[in-house]
């Protein structure tokens, strides 16, 4: 099954350099100025997993001034995590030193994520690679958590970070953080480059074999250049069920092959996609639930993740640049 938006024009005729610049640093449309039909795409309230503090503001990367840094933390309980990455073979900075991390760390000890829009940190060399790093051990500081942390971003390719700004918002962020639908809304708006509205869901959910109420959260960008596997886009799940950390792997990749890896808008891929999945166990007090892969629980996780995922990438389609038309194509 995919999901397609249909284009009134094509982008056929565009060179690369023309591509790369498509990400925008304007400030995106309110929402009074939106069609009702994306206005009823944003949510008005929320129910958000217990134990994260999110945040979303402007570091003055984008000459707009709108929104452009994303803080997502667990800063009491360390997260199992879990992330698809791109397959472009140019992988952009935060790529590499997300993939990292995970590795070094086997999905381990996360307790924050860091995501800028406006500059995707792609396709600039070494220092590129240290200005992610750098990002990773500010977002650390922040926390207080060694080697702990994960970085994403978005925007203009080609370009370097300013990270004098990138730091000192992450520094400032701290103060902004929160657990409220305002909080995750801010979070969500920092997240987008061309997107017309910020993609932001919540969702409470029960295993078989527990009474207790889970809950989830998603924020996904994404409007053009996506195509399978992913493109430019982003996206991060958080959830307050403990899960072990290879199982969490294996449930977001069967979600994203059914939800992120199934939709197209105008079939080009990019450099910086990644889904990355938080699981911090704080419904349990940080305890894992979820750890034999044919228990009934880890069944119904990966269902509700599925579910979850293939809803917040629809919104990147109906979201699609220039789309006038939302296809869903099943083939038997």
């Amino acid at each position: 099954m995919s999901f397609l938006a249909l284009p009134r024009r094509a982008l056929s005729g565009m060179n690369t350099s023309s591509l790369a610049r498509a990400y925008s640093t304007k400030a995106p449309p309110t929402s009074a100025s939106l069609p009702p039909s994306k206005q009823k795409l944003i949510p008005t309230s929320g129910t958000y997993p217990k134990g994260f503090l999110v945040s979303g503001i402007s570091s003055a990367v984008k000459k707009s001034g709108a929104k452009d840094l994303a803080l997502i933390t667990s800063p009491e309980y360390p997260c199992s995590a879990a992330a698809v990455f791109t397959k472009n073979v140019f992988q952009a900075a935060p790529v590499v030193a997300s993939r990292t991390r995970l590795q070094d760390n086997g999905g381990k000890g996360i307790h924050g994520m860091v995501t800028n829009s406006g500059c995707a940190n792609a396709v600039t060399g070494a220092q590129g690679l240290e200005n992610a790093k750098e990002m990773l051990e500010a977002l650390d500081d922040l926390t207080g958590h060694k080697r702990s942390s994960l970085v994403m971003s978005t925007g203009v390719i080609g370009q370097h970070l300013k990270m004098d700004k990138i730091l000192k918002g992450i520094k400032d962020s701290k103060k902004a953080l929160g657990e409220d639908h305002k909080h995750w809304m801010d979070c969500a708006e920092a997240y987008m480059t061309t997107d017309t509205f910020p993609k932001l869901r919540s969702k409470t959910f029960q295993l078989p074999d527990s009474g207790v109420e889970y809950r989830m959260a998603g924020i996904t960008k994404g409007a053009g250049m996506i195509h399978p596997n992913m493109a430019t886009l982003l996206g991060t799940i958080v959830t307050d069920l403990g899960v072990e950390p290879g199982l969490l792997q294996y449930a977001l990749t069967h979600a994203v092959d059914r939800s992120f890896n199934a939709i197209s808008v105008d079939g080009d891929m990019s450099t910086n996609d990644t889904v990355a999945l938080l699981a911090n166990g704080s419904a349990s007090q940080g305890k894992i639930v979820v750890e034999d892969v044919t228990s009934k629980d880890f069944e119904a996780f990966r269902e509700n993740l599925t579910e979850f995922a293939q809803e917040l990438s629809q919104l990147v389609v109906r979201d699609g640049e220039g789309a006038t038309k939302f296809v869903k194509v099943s083939v038997e």
